[in-house]
């Protein structure tokens, strides 16, 4: 051990039982805790960066992402399912754990559990004597991962849903996971509640009071007893939290805390939770939740949109590198397998971040500060690859510069911050420059904002080749502690692949919007997310000038933030080109718009037609204009 730099984790935990007074042979303080502070778990939680979600169930099978809970459980049947072979993949896609949904909405149970008949255990699968959460958890000890559950609060196949009986039954499923699969590092509650469902053949729409209705204070301590290593997830928590979107990506700012007792499951600012609450004062980091297809069961029709490996390579840098994790769904198939194409994007994504940061250039070299602490806490720390030592400043200055010096000029595009988060999250804001050839300190143009770092800031900049590069903190929140920088060089593709990821929008095909005035009109097809076309009204009529061949219509809501004009439930209908002999061709319901506005996509026959007509029959928010950013037909 290097007694300058490195305490050990008796030290440490010596530091912190009796407020951080040092145990180094320098006797110098460690900076005291800065409120809040994440517990040991927490820490080990946000180590894992990217982890997987396994959506699989009757949804795979009827071909729907919320289930209505009256598919009959002999509809399940995977020909060649194999928890092995999810586990490899997972594991060569740089994957350090899976979450599994081991019961979804519909409320069908992917292990027998006793309460209920609506399981595998009476499915085709393995004659009723499979148990999915056994198999997978066993395959994730098997293959070096860590293992967890998602358990959906909201069962729409259950007659007692939003009665006290059904929190017994939900009580005793839980329990039985937490007691019957091993260890898992997290727990996942699902934000959606209460809402239309068969509910034993009622086929009625039940509301619950999403604050109080599950007791959630009992809900935790029941796990803290049988699984006191799991983070909790949740909209607000307590363990991590939602990032507010489900499309993979967290706010540049972006806070590790939350004001405790604010957020509750379905909470009605979830854009907050993309940047986190300033002034909170529970830790609560954010947890990136995203499909790797637009949707999060398996749907044939979308083995074409997979997000490619440079897709999911952008979600890393605005996830882990926004001071999140990543949790990445794999939709498993109708064999019971990840598909393929799936497989593949996953390992190229893992090997193209595995590239792009392979080389710190300033691993091992010693910083020129403009302040330190001194002791252990010295400049030193920043570059010896030891996650547990770090530099600091006196406790009175919240500002620093932090400067490299190379023997000779090196391309640069990559950079990698980290706060020492046992201690608090504290920068507030810091710019990134380099050095010219005249000797001048020019900033790097980067894409995004320069406030938070916390657990681990990444950023991608425009190449620079400079003999210098310099890390100017310019706000905090108290004294620094930083125990980790890198700076890489990408490749000489690294600009080129940035700059297509950011410039790929959704393709549009010439229409006209009839009774839209054209400003607005030019909206949905300007490639721009940013802007909405609001259409007044229940109904769009989308004129393609001149009758054609169509099998597809899709949307992307709008953007902003909260999003507007939402369209819950639809009708889908199409005319000749008078106008005339109109038809409906599909109806049905944008499943969890609300909470996952991305693109939507509306698969039918082909069919001849000039017209296209589509009617919100419900709005997530009534008497609101309908949304809409971008509008393709195919």
């Amino acid at each position: 051990m290097k007694k300058s730099t490195s305490l050990s984790a008796l030290c440490l935990a010596s530091m912190l039982a009796v407020g951080l007074s040092s145990c180094s042979s320098t006797h110098v303080e460690a900076p005291a805790p800065l409120l809040p502070v994440p517990e040991p778990k927490q820490v080990e939680w946000q180590k894992m960066e990217t982890y997987a979600f396994i959506h699989f169930g009757l949804n795979t099978f009827n071909d729907r992402e919320w289930g209505y809970g009256d598919t009959p459980a002999e509809v399940f049947n995977p020909a060649r399912l194999d928890c092995e072979q999810w586990a490899r993949t997972l594991v060569a896609a740089g994957m350090k754990g899976v979450i599994l949904t081991a019961k979804h909405h519909d409320g069908f149970c992917l292990w027998p559990f006793a309460g209920t008949d609506y399981s595998v255990a009476n499915s085709p699968y393995k004659d009723g004597k499979g148990d999915i959460v056994r198999e997978l958890s066993e395959a994730c000890k098997k293959y070096g991962l860590k293992f967890a559950v998602y358990l959906s609060p909201w069962d729409r196949h259950q007659a007692n849903y939003g009665s006290p009986e059904y929190l017994d039954y939900f009580y005793a499923q839980l329990r039985d996971l937490l007691t019957n699969y091993g260890e898992v590092f997290e727990v996942w509650f699902d934000g959606a509640n209460g809402g239309d469902g068969w509910y034993g053949g009622a086929k009625e729409t039940r509301t619950i009071d999403r604050r109080n209705y599950y007791n959630y204070s009992r809900i935790y301590e029941m796990l803290d007893s049988i699984q006191p290593q799991a983070v909790i997830f949740s909209d607000g928590g307590p363990g991590c939290r939602w990032v507010g979107n489900e499309r993979g990506f967290a706010g540049a700012t972006n806070w590790a805390f939350l004001r405790k007792g604010e957020v509750y499951p379905g909470y009605d600012k979830s854009y907050e939770l993309q940047y986190g609450h300033a002034d909170g004062d529970q830790w609560v980091a954010a947890e990136c939740d995203v499909s790797i297809r637009p949707g999060w069961f398996y749907h044939p029709e979308q083995d074409s949109l997979v997000k490619t490996p440079e897709q999911l390579v952008d979600l890393y840098y605005r996830s882990v590198g926004h001071n999140g994790t990543l949790l990445l769904n794999f939709p498993v198939d109708r064999n019971g397998l990840i598909h393929p194409i799936d497989s593949a994007n996953a390992v190229r994504f893992h090997q193209i971040i595995q590239e792009e940061l392979k080389t710190n250039l300033v691993a091992g070299l010693t910083p020129q500060v403009s302040d330190e602490r001194g002791g252990a806490y010295v400049a030193s720390a920043l570059t010896d690859n030891d996650y547990d030592t770090f530099w600091a400043t006196t406790d009175s200055v919240v500002t620093a510069d932090i400067t490299f010096a190379f023997p000779s000029a090196l391309r640069m595009n990559r950079m990698l911050l980290q706060e020492y988060i046992p201690l608090g999250q504290r920068v507030k804001a810091f710019t990134v420059e380099y050095r010219d050839a005249s000797g001048n300190w020019q900033p790097v143009v980067l894409n995004e904002e320069t406030t938070t770092i916390g657990y681990k800031r990444l950023l991608r900049f425009s190449s620079v080749v400079s003999d210098g590069i310099r890390i100017r903190i310019t706000d905090a929140r108290g004294p620094l502690c930083l125990n980790n920088i890198g700076v890489y060089d990408a490749g000489e593709q690294a600009d080129k692949l940035f700059e297509e990821v950011q410039a790929s929008k959704m393709q549009s095909f010439p229409f006209t919007l009839s009774g839209v005035n054209a400003e607005s009109a030019a909206a949905a097809s300007d490639r721009d997310e940013k802007t909405t076309c609001f259409v007044d009204g229940d109904l769009l009529t989308v004129d393609l000038g001149s009758e054609r061949f169509v099998s597809s219509f899709h949307f992307l809501p709008d953007q902003s933030e909260p999003n507007r004009g939402l369209i819950s439930h639809y009708e889908l209908s199409v005319a000749d080109a008078d106008g005339q002999h109109v038809r409906k061709i599909k109806a049905g319901e944008f499943s969890n718009i609300r909470n996952n506005p991305v693109m939507q996509s509306v698969y039918f026959t082909p069919v001849k037609a000039r017209y296209l007509y589509l009617k919100a029959v419900r709005m997530v928010t009534e008497n609101e204009p309908m949304g809409f950013a971008e509008i393709a037909v195919r």
